[in-house]
């Protein structure tokens, strides 16, 4: 009795407690972000189009042709909604159509990390159907989603209990079998850390159930006797009658690479290619200018003349190692050699601009996807767009366009950004190095405190928002978190109360700065500058995301142990 009455009082003390009555919503007008990159900079040459194609966090990107269009998913870990699903005519202007998860009835992220969840979801379509497989990390494991129209909706997950693992993708042969890969631990005792293996089984697709043996396809990597780490995000082809395997290798860090193998059977044995990896950026200097990384996990697809692309991740870093908008989507042109695709040769950094495929349509201006822009939201849709994402699955409905048209109206919740469920923000990803994102909010009611938040995970983050300081004042503050477990007043400034105000973020690399405009007069004032911006470096904060902005509100009526 008293270890449960002890574990009740340690749960209760882990969550805010809701108050009695819900805190008046805070009402944001409008929200705008522009970005201004040195790398996008350079005029586009006619013909040709930017990289990345999808700028900030969209990593792990899988592709594939149907019905004359491109479609292409990235993973999206515990944000909901999850898995974005983009359509394109010509792999450089892209369009998001719609996301796999968008029903918070499909999955259940609280309790998890920002970085766990969806991790690389592969899709594939087949005589009609659309075929999202992927892993639930800590939520359920392996499932497939399906879909005769990929803007959706999409299925609930058919899970896949009997096949552990991450990355599964599936491949379709011409006599009709139909197969999942994944990444796995290796047969035996590891040998080393970060030693995987790419498993293969027959699956049966009407009943979503493996059938047959398993078998491992690649233990280790291309070349075992080198101790590879993290083979995974494997992906296989036909062509020429040959299988192709292609698999990501060494880590999502700067050693990471895509390798190739092949082999007449689907079972192998499979032959690494002698001129692997086809793709990475670790042998490239550390100090080049405006430096591309982390190159790898790609996925192959054959354009409508014959030619073939790669989509893959990378990242632009700042200061050798750190980078705020997470890993993006990158595409390139792949060069058959002797029978085996070739995504960059060695040594040669990827290209911002590169020349575009035959059937692009149109030029390349492809913002908000990429390049330097301005995009603002006036909250006067009927429905919140696309780029909009939540922490983890709301259990409740807190963000309104409908409340008061014209504006977003956002509910406060007692969770705060250091929650491991849904608070009250609602981000977009941060695209550039160098930005701004400013937006217009109504004064909060008193006990609620409500702004601009720039949010990497739970545990590294910056609020730049406004509380009742007493009558007919209030205080503009800037809170952080930098992954020491405690949150920080960075700065605070008490104002004559107005009924709107604007606040905004700048970001430059590693420096950010938080000011406000409380339409006094005096336009925007700074509140703090300078301010560590690797606090929302992936390298820095761990795990796989980039950092988001967007408006939060926190009822602090609420009572809370920390």
């Amino acid at each position: 009795m008293r270890l449960l009455l002890a574990t009740l009082l340690l749960f209760s003390a882990a969550w805010p407690v809701q108050a009695a009555t819900p805190a008046p919503p805070v009402y944001f007008d409008w929200f705008e972000y522009a970005g201004n990159d040195a790398a996008f900079d350079t005029a586009l040459p006619a013909g040709h189009y930017r990289n990345p194609v999808l700028a900030g966090f969209h990593a792990d990107p899988s592709i594939v042709a149907a019905n004359g269009k491109f479609y292409l998913v990235n993973s999206s870990f515990t944000y909901f909604p999850g898995i974005p699903v983009f359509e394109s005519v010509d792999l450089v202007h892209w369009k998001q159509i719609g996301n796999v998860i968008d029903r918070p009835s499909q999955l259940n992220f609280d309790g998890l990390s920002v970085s766990r969840g969806i991790f690389a979801p592969a899709i594939s379509f087949h005589d009609g159907m659309f075929y999202v497989v992927t892993t639930a990390v800590d939520s359920g494991g392996n499932f497939i989603a399906t879909a005769r129209d990929p803007a959706g909706p999409w299925s609930d997950p058919h899970w896949l209990p009997s096949i552990d693992g991450i990355d599964p993708s599936l491949f379709f042969d011409t006599d009709g079998r139909v197969y999942l890969l994944n990444n796995d631990v290796p047969p035996g005792a590891p040998r080393y850390e970060g030693h995987r293996a790419i498993w293969m089984q027959q699956i049966d697709l009407a009943a979503f159930k493996p059938v047959g043996p398993r078998k491992v396809l690649i233990d280790g990597g291309v070349e075992p006797a080198k101790n590879p780490i993290w083979i995974e995000g494997p992906h296989l082809y036909q062509r020429g009658g040959w299988y192709y395997l292609s698999d990501a290798e060494g880590g999502t860090g700067p050693q990471h690479s895509q390798v190739v193998l092949r082999s007449r059977d689907v079972w192998g044995p499979y032959i690494p290619y002698a001129g692997n990896p086809i793709l990475t950026q670790r042998d490239l200097p550390n100090d080049r200018p405006l430096p591309v990384t982390n190159a790898g996990h790609a996925d192959l697809v054959e354009g409508p003349d014959g030619s073939w692309w790669a989509v893959f991740l990378a990242s632009r870093n700042y200061d050798t190692r750190h980078y705020n908008t997470g890993r993006e989507t990158y595409l390139l042109p792949v060069q058959w050699r002797d029978g085996w695709p070739v995504i960059l040769p060695a040594g040669q950094p990827i290209p911002y601009r590169a020349k575009a495929p035959a059937w692009m349509q149109g030029d390349a201006a492809q913002a908000p996807s990429t390049g330097n822009f301005v995009v603002r939201d006036n909250f006067d849709a009927l429905a919140l767009g696309n780029e909009w994402l939540r922490v983890r699955v709301p259990k409740q409905a807190w963000a309104d366009l409908r409340a008061r048209p014209g504006s977003l109206a956002v509910h406060p919740l007692p969770e705060h950004l250091d929650t491991l469920r849904n608070p009250a923000f609602l981000g977009r990803r941060q695209q550039h190095l160098r930005f701004e994102a400013s937006t217009q909010m109504t004064r909060p009611a008193s006990g609620v405190a409500a702004g601009l938040a720039a949010f990497q995970n739970e545990a590294y983050w910056y609020f730049v928002g406004v509380r009742s300081a007493g009558k007919n004042r209030v205080a503009v503050f800037l809170e952080g978190r930098d992954g020491s477990g405690v949150t920080k007043v960075l700065a605070t400034k008490e104002l004559d109360a107005s009924e709107s105000l604007r606040l905004k973020i700048t970001g430059d690399e590693g420096k950010y700065a938080f000011a406000f405009d409380s339409g006094d007069g005096q336009g925007w004032q700074t509140l703090a500058d300078d301010v560590d911006g690797t606090v929302l470096s992936t390298d820095r904060a761990g795990g796989f995301v980039g950092a988001l902005l967007g408006p939060f509100a926190r009822d602090e009526r609420a009572l809370r142990s920390n």
